[in-house]
C-alpha cells in the first residue's frame, strides 16, 4: 500500500492527512529521520526545562522520545482530530504531563511569548507545497503566529528538505524580522535513509532566534560533517550554499543508483566550510564500456597529484575518459587539488574524501572495496616560484612541478584559467663551475605536442636567414627552439603583453640575440604594418589564445583568421612562404566555415589534428605543388625533427609514417 502524497500539493490538505493517518494506523510515522538521527542536533539548541511545543506532530514519536530524556514541559498539536485521539489514547501514566491537543497552527489558543522552543518536523513543508498567493498567505499566518507565541531568545526549530522556494520564504520573513538565522546539515537521517535503501534526500534544520532587536543580520551555516560554523554576509549567499549543498546530494542520490552513461561526466567542486572561497578539490565522475575486462559496477577512485590537475589526461572530457580505460573500471571518480590549498599526506586525502567517494558508488558496490588510485606513492610536489600581474591577463602564477619519476616542469597559469597551462618548459639538472647543481630550461624540448607539428611546417622554407615571425610569445619555448632546430633562421617573436616578455626571459631562460628577437606589439597590427609597407616573411606563426569567450574557438581570435587579416598575410607571404596557426575548437559546427575562408584566400592548406588534444595544426600557403610535394617536404620535416631530438637526448618521436598518413591536404 502506497501511503505517500502522489502530488505535492496534497501535503497541504487536511483530508489527505486524515486519510494517510487512518490507514497508518497507530503505527508511528517520522518525517526526516527519527529521534536518534536528529538527536544529537535538536539538544544543542533547547534545554530540558524549555516550554516546547511540536506543530504538525503527526504520530511521530519526537513527543514521547524528548519526554523520555529529560524534558517535561512538552505540547503536540495537529490539525487532524485522528491522529490526535491516536497519540492520545497511547499517552501513559509514565509520561504524565505530555499533552496532545487537537489545534490549527495557523490560529493556536495560546498566550503570547508563551513556549522557549517550537518544533516544526515537516509541517512548514507540508502546508508549503507551492508558491500560490493563498498558500503565501498561509505561511505568512503560520509564520506570525510562531512569532506571537515564542518567547524573545525562543528558538523555531524547523526540520525541513528547504526545497528552495521554502528557502527562499524562510530568508525573506525572519532575517527581516529580527530573528538569528542557522541551517545545519543533518547527515545521520541522510545516512540512514541510504542504509534502508531509500533516496537519501539532504535533511536541514533551521534554527531561527527571536531578538527583539539586532544590530545587524545574523546569518549562519553548517553544511559539513564537521561542527563548523561559517557565517554568510547576505540571504543569496546563504542560499546559494543550501542549493549547492542540495544539487550534489541529488546527483550522488542519483549515481548510486543508475549508469551515468559513457557520453555524460559528472563534475562536483568540494569546499572546505571554514573557507569556501576556494575549491579544495574537483571531483569528475567517469564511467566507461562494458567489457569483457570491464566489469559492470567495477569502481575506483583516482587522486591526480598535485601540479599535474592542468595535464591533458586529467583536465580534459577526452583524456579523463582515456584515465578510466586505463585502469579498466567501469566507473572512476577522478579528484584533482587546487593551488593555495594544504594537504599534508596521501593518506589524510584519501581519509578527508573517504565520504564523498562512497556517496558516488555505483549500486550494488561493496563498498569495503574501494580502491584509490595515483600515479606515486605521495601527492606530488608544487613548488609557485613568482606570483605576479598582467595588463593584459590579470594575476599569473608559475610553479616549478615534480613528477613521481623525478622529472620536473616549469609551467605559468593565469589565474583566471587555473586548469589551462599557458606556457611550459621541461627542466634539467645540470652542475656549475662550483659542483652545485642548478635547475635549467631544457631549451630542446617542446613540452606542447603541437608546438612539435608547427616546428615541422616551417621546414619548408628552411634555408638561411629564413625570415620566421611568431605571434604570441609566451614562456618563449616555441621561438627558442625554432632558433635551435632552424640553424639558419632568424626568429622574431611578437607579443601585446610587456609583462610575458619579461616572464620569458626571467623565468624561461629566453635569451635575446641578433637572430632571435621580440617587439612588443598587437599581432594585428604587426600584419597591418607588413601590408602597409609590402614586408614580405618566411613564415608567420599564428600561436594566440582567445581570451574571448563569446565563439567555441579558444585558439586564435577570431580577427586573426578574419577574411581581411587573411588576405594581408598572403600578400605578406608571398608565393613562397607559408601561414602556420594552431587552432582550437570547443564547438566544431565552427571548423568549416573556417576552412572555406582558409581556401578562398591561400593556394593550398594543409591540416594535422592531434590525436590527444583539441589542437589542430594548419598550414596555409601560395607554393603551388602537388599533393605530393607537400608530403614529401612535411615527412623531411618530421625526419629533421627526429634526428634534432635524438641529437639533443630528447626523448620525444614522431612517428613519421602515421603523422604523414594522417595530413588533409586541400588544394
Amino acid at each position: 500500500m502506497n501511503l505517500l502524497p502522489k502530488t505535492k500539493e496534497e501535503f497541504s490538505q487536511k483530508d489527505y492527512w486524515d486519510k494517510f493517518f487512518k490507514k497508518r494506523g497507530k503505527k508511528a510515522f517520522e518525517w526526516y529521520g527519527e529521534y536518534p538521527e536528529l538527536a544529537k542536533y535538536l539538544h544543542k539548541y533547547l534545554k530540558l526545562q524549555d516550554n516546547i511545543l511540536i506543530v504538525g506532530c503527526g504520530s511521530s514519536t519526537l513527543g514521547k522520545d524528548l519526554y523520555d530524556v529529560g524534558c517535561r514541559n512538552i505540547t503536540n498539536i495537529d490539525i487532524s482530530k485522528i491522529v490526535i485521539k491516536q497519540m492520545q489514547s497511547q499517552t501513559d501514566k509514565e509520561r504524565p504531563g505530555l499533552k496532545y491537543i487537537q489545534m490549527d497552527a495557523l490560529h493556536t489558543d495560546f498566550k503570547n511569548e508563551e513556549f522557549n522552543v517550537i518544533i516544526d518536523k515537516g509541517t512548514l513543508d507540508a502546508l508549503m507545497p507551492d508558491q500560490a498567493e493563498g498558500t503565501l498567505k498561509t505561511i505568512n499566518q503560520y509564520f506570525s503566529e510562531i512569532q506571537r507565541i515564542l518567547k524573545y531568545n525562543g528558538r523555531y526549530i524547523c526540520i525541513s528538505l528547504l526545497q528552495e522556494h521554502i528557502l527562499q520564504w524562510l530568508l525573506s520573513f525572519f532575517p527581516s524580522n529580527n530573528w538569528m538565522f542557522r541551517a545545519i546539515r543533518c547527515y545521520e537521517p541522510e545516512i540512514k535513509s541510504a542504509e534502508n535503501g531509500e533516496n537519501a534526500m539532504p535533511v536541514f534544520m533551521v534554527v531561527c532566534t527571536k531578538f527583539k532587536l539586532l544590530p545587524r543580520q545574523i546569518l549562519e551555516l553548517n553544511l559539513g560533517a564537521q561542527e563548523t560554523i561559517q557565517k554568510c554576509e547576505s540571504v543569496e549567499e546563504v542560499a546559494k550554499h543550501v542549493i549547492s549543498a542540495q544539487k550534489a546530494a541529488f546527483i550522488c542520490s542519483a549515481l548510486q543508483k543508475s549508469s551515468m552513461g559513457v557520453e555524460n561526466e559528472i563534475t562536483l567542486e568540494l569546499y572546505d566550510q571554514r573557507n569556501q572561497a576556494l575549491p579544495r578539490y574537483n571531483v569528475y565522475v567517469v564511467e566507461s564500456e562494458v567489457t569483457s575486462e570491464v566489469k559492470r559496477g567495477s569502481y575506483a577512485a583516482f587522486i591526480v597529484p598535485e601540479g599535474r590537475e592542468a595535464e591533458w589526461l586529467f583536465s580534459t572530457k577526452i583524456g579523463r575518459k582515456k584515465l578510466v580505460s586505463m585502469t579498466s573500471h567501469n566507473r572512476l571518480t577522478i579528484v584533482t587539488m587546487h593551488r593555495g590549498q594544504k594537504y599534508d599526506s596521501l593518506d589524510s586525502v584519501k581519509e578527508e574524501l573517504e565520504g564523498v567517494v562512497r556517496n558516488l558508488a555505483p549500486a550494488n558496490f561493496n563498498l569495503q572495496k574501494i580502491a584509490f588510485l595515483t600515479l606515486g606513492s605521495d601527492l606530488g610536489k608544487r613548488t609557485v616560484i613568482h606570483e605576479g600581474t598582467s595588463a593584459y591577463s590579470g594575476d599569473y602564477v608559475i610553479e616549478d612541478v615534480e613528477h613521481d619519476d623525478g622529472q620536473k616542469y616549469r609551467r605559468l597559469f593565469y589565474l583566471t584559467s587555473q586548469l589551462v597551462i599557458q606556457s611550459e618548459a621541461k627542466l634539467k639538472t645540470i652542475k656549475t663551475r662550483n659542483g652545485k647543481r642548478k635547475d635549467i630550461i631544457d631549451l630542446a624540448t617542446l613540452t606542447c605536442q603541437h608546438h612539435i607539428y608547427m616546428s615541422i611546417a616551417t621546414y619548408l622554407v628552411a634555408k638561411e636567414k629564413a625570415n620566421v615571425v611568431v605571434l604570441g610569445l609566451g614562456g618563449g619555448g616555441l621561438c627558442s627552439f625554432l632558433r635551435k632546430f632552424l640553424a639558419g633562421g632568424e626568429i622574431t617573436a611578437i607579443e601585446i603583453d610587456a609583462e610575458m616578455l619579461k616572464i620569458a626571459k626571467q623565468w624561461f631562460d629566453f635569451a635575446l640575440n641578433e637572430k632571435l628577437k621580440a617587439i612588443i606589439q598587437d599581432g594585428l597590427d604587426y600584419i597591418q604594418e607588413l601590408d602597409n609597407e609590402g614586408s614580405n616573411v618566411d613564415a608567420l606563426l599564428c600561436d594566440v589564445d582567445n581570451k574571448s569567450s563569446d565563439i567555441g574557438m579558444s585558439c586564435p581570435p577570431k580577427e586573426f583568421i578574419a577574411p581581411n587579416t587573411l588576405e594581408k598575410i598572403s600578400k605578406a607571404i608571398g608565393s613562397k612562404g607559408i601561414f602556420v596557426v594552431n587552432l582550437v575548437l570547443r564547438d566544431t559546427q565552427l571548423r568549416p566555415g573556417i576552412i572555406a575562408t582558409f581556401q578562398k584566400t591561400f593556394k593550398t592548406i594543409v591540416s594535422y589534428k592531434l590525436s590527444e588534444d583539441l589542437n589542430e595544426v594548419f598550414l596555409c600557403t601560395n607554393i603551388e605543388e602537388s599533393n605530393q610535394f607537400f608530403m614529401d617536404k612535411l615527412k623531411r620535416g618530421a625526419e629533421a625533427i627526429n634526428t634534432f631530438f635524438k641529437k639533443n637526448n630528447v626523448q620525444d618521436e614522431v612517428h613519421v609514417d602515421d603523422y604523414v598518413g594522417s595530413l588533409k591536404i586541400n588544394s
